[in-house]
């Protein structure tokens, strides 16, 4: 390792924030160097969530605007910037080098319609080719449904727009000049093909843009650009700095809480969840329901999403009047599996991996006079652990052991404050559950993969994360969970359809 110190700082643009980080040269927050503004979306009536573009730039620009503040008392410069960002995001920039749409999100299920317009014209074998080719199945979270459903419905934005990027696409543009999105972003798009790393010249020749309207393809790397002159002499900080591409959030997570070495499995569970591995990019064959995006150039990030989480846990909590946290706490010691009787399917906002159906809803089944609130909070927190056991089932075989040897990595504001709710997600995956005791970790992973890019390290596990706490399953709880497993899958295939 290189003696030479660097200071990085970080860019975590997610869905309600934009954070601002200083790491030093081993991955470590510099306390008390930090910023965040935050922001709400604008979500349509029919869910669609979306960003004014330039609303989201000044928050990144009050974000750096802090940090190089509290920096100039530090009397640190930083020597690189890095970047993560809630993906999949698209917005479209018109001739005069403005905002011509807003920023679009993963979060599109207004794009039903296009998604089941494709599956028709593409049938079965197209569909499962575009899912062979991308790593992404066909679903409103990407792309190409989305220009599908801009073209009937905004054609003005397709009109106006003479190139589109993602929002980390921009920020860098903007304030350094330089045009281009990493693999890692572009791969949650559904429009990188995986095999050539190009832009999928089958589906460029289907819907209403073209490859060179997309941002250059690079992987994560130091950009030959500096920042542009105005900033330099606002942020002199950072005027020598080198900037990297941002990559996705969920990739700077796995690779942020040490599951960046393919025997780590990375859980997050915030408002929604993921369960992803690292896995060699060259991967022959992507399992049905699961996504393979990128890390870097050679190394895929293997799993699923769901739209399920911590978000389904508010809305009962406030629903149903359900104590404060801690005291549900207490009274889930008392509780046996299943006690509550019940099987639920947890779709509150359709469903993603692995089935991927838009139009799911969520089900409670078997109810009586004498349910209570707790016994549908508990079956709520089985019911969307099981959504985790099976996509947790079609990673396995990939893994070493068929996966009996992994554990799995867990993070996530909602999955943190219960360890209730780790015992059963322990549980039902059968797998010992590190609740890793690091912050920020998409930030962190972000700083990780830019130290070896620029040398500082030469392997991610050179820096692993502080030690996480350990839930070991029950061998009795698990072959019970594996049952009522199996009766919601059973209720899934009576229901959703």
């Amino acid at each position: 390792m290189r003696s030479t110190q660097q200071t990085l700082l970080v860019l975590d643009i997610g869905t309600s924030s934009t954070r601002a980080l200083v790491f030093d040269e081993r991955a470590r927050p510099l306390p008390g160097i930090v910023a965040q503004v935050a922001y709400d979306p604008d979500i349509a009536a029919t869910g669609d969530m979306t960003y004014a573009a330039d609303r989201l730039f000044e928050a990144v620009v009050e974000a750096v605007d802090q940090v190089v503040r509290q920096l100039s008392v530090a009397d640190r410069q930083v020597t690189a910037v890095a970047g993560c960002t809630f993906v999949t995001s698209i917005l479209g920039i018109d001739a005069q080098d403005q905002p011509a749409t807003p920023v679009l999100t993963y979060a599109a299920p207004g794009c039903a319609g296009a998604v089941e317009t494709l599956r028709l014209a593409l049938g079965g074998a197209g569909v499962q080719a575009v899912h062979e080719r991308t790593g992404c199945v066909l679903h409103s979270s990407y792309l190409p449904a989305r220009f599908v459903w801009m073209a009937a419905e905004h054609p003005q934005w397709l009109e106006r727009s003479v190139r589109w990027m993602s929002i980390g696409d921009y920020v860098l543009w903007r304030l350094t000049g330089d045009l281009c999105t990493s693999y890692s972003v572009a791969s949650w798009t559904g429009l990188l093909n995986r095999h050539t790393l190009q832009w999928d010249e089958t589906w460029l020749a289907r819907l209403p843009i073209a490859a060179s309207q997309l941002s250059p393809l690079v992987d994560v790397a130091p950009r030959p650009g500096r920042l542009r002159p105005a900033w330099r002499k606002r942020w002199p900080a950072l005027a020598s700095a080198q900037w990297l591409p941002a990559v996705g959030d969920g990739a700077g997570a796995n690779v942020g809480s040490g599951a960046g070495d393919g025997e780590h499995i990375a859980l997050t569970i915030g408002t929604t969840g993921a369960l992803r591995v690292v896995v060699p990019a060259a991967l022959p064959v992507v399992p049905d329901g699961l996504w393979l995006y990128r890390v870097t150039a050679t190394e895929g990030l293997l799993g699923g999403a769901t739209t399920e989480g911590g978000n389904l846990l508010a809305w009962l909590r406030t629903t149903l009047n359900l104590p404060r946290l801690d005291e549900l706490e207490t009274l889930w010691a008392q509780r046996t599996p299943g006690a509550h009787g019940l099987q639920m399917l947890p779709f509150i906002a359709g469903e993603r991996a692995p089935g991927w159906r838009d139009n799911a809803q969520a089900v409670l089944q078997g109810f009586t006079l004498a349910t209570t609130p707790l016994d549908i909070y508990q079956a709520a927190l089985e019911a969307i652990a099981y959504r985790f056991a099976l996509i947790h089932r079609r990673l396995a075989p990939l893994l070493s052991e068929g996966g009996k040897s992994s554990t799995v990595v867990a993070s996530g504001g909602a999955l943190a404050g219960s360890r209730a709710w780790q015992q059963i997600i322990a549980d039902a995956l059968g797998r010992p559950l590190l609740v890793t005791q690091e912050t920020e970790l998409s930030a962190r992973g972000a700083a990780l993969l830019a130290l070896r890019a620029l040398g500082q390290i030469t392997a991610l596990s050179d820096l692993p994360p502080a030690p996480a706490a350990v839930m070991q399953p029950d061998a009795a709880r698990h072959a019970f969970h594996q049952a009522a497993l199996e009766q919601q899958v059973i209720l899934y295939q009576q229901l959703v359809k």
